[in-house]
């Protein structure tokens, strides 16, 4: 209990949010890495995804290799990435964007898969090509099984990304290490509240969207 009001108190004092190495500079720290992991999976994965949701190639392949992908243990990703790149922010990006992939391809294909195949017959017998059909009924229809996906891949980098002060990078693990280091359990519990707050904050965004888009005309 000693524990958990230290962590508020450590919360609610000006000086833990001020400065270039206070909580709130962290915070932010924390959701640009979040977010460029986000980016970067995404770039990778959809396109991958949605190819093999639209075309069904490579399919077994994807899920025995997401599934594997998905079993690496993060912080060996990171030492492993940090011998070859250095101390910094490129060894901890590489270990979110291999945690964050799996989840979004698994999200598009399994998006795609999930269209209607009387609906994809009837785009066809219209006329439409294959990048058509793609485009504009099998993706917009499933948008949100897609962005489940993604937001699967959020909430597991925005709960990971304090491993990038393993390596020297900011974000909300410096104070948690630095906690660790000093034996200051308050300060490592009040990072935790912290991310755990950005996590649940980013779930419930990601929640209000697939619902807004479940609401769209032709999308129930």
């Amino acid at each position: 209990m000693s524990f958990l009001l230290d962590a508020v108190q450590w919360l609610f004092t000006a000086e833990t949010w001020q400065g270039p190495s206070g909580l709130g500079v962290r915070t932010l720290e924390h959701l640009w890495y979040t977010f460029l992991a986000v980016v970067i999976s995404a770039a990778i994965a959809l396109p991958i995804g949605l190819y093999i949701g639209h075309t069904g190639c490579g399919r077994s392949v994807a899920v025995i290799s997401t599934g594997v992908v998905r079993a690496l243990p993060t912080l060996g990703v990171i030492t492993l990435a940090a011998l070859f790149t250095g101390i910094g922010l490129t060894a901890p990006m590489v270990a979110f964007i291999v945690l964050a992939v799996p989840s979004m391809i698994a999200g598009a294909y399994s998006g795609v898969e999930s269209v209607n195949a009387s609906t994809v017959d009837a785009a066809r017998a219209q006329g439409m090509n294959s990048w058509q059909v793609l485009t504009r009924v099998e993706i917009p229809l499933s948008l949100p099984v897609i962005i489940g996906g993604i937001r699967l891949a959020v909430l597991q980098v925005v709960a990971t990304a304090t491993l990038a002060a393993y390596v020297g990078s900011g974000g909300l693990g410096r104070p948690l290490f630095l906690g660790l280091r000093n034996y200051d359990y308050g300060t490592m519990l009040g990072a935790s509240i912290v991310v755990i707050l950005l996590a649940i904050v980013l779930d419930q965004l990601f929640g209000l969207s697939q619902r807004l888009i479940r609401r769209l005309p032709g999308m129930s």
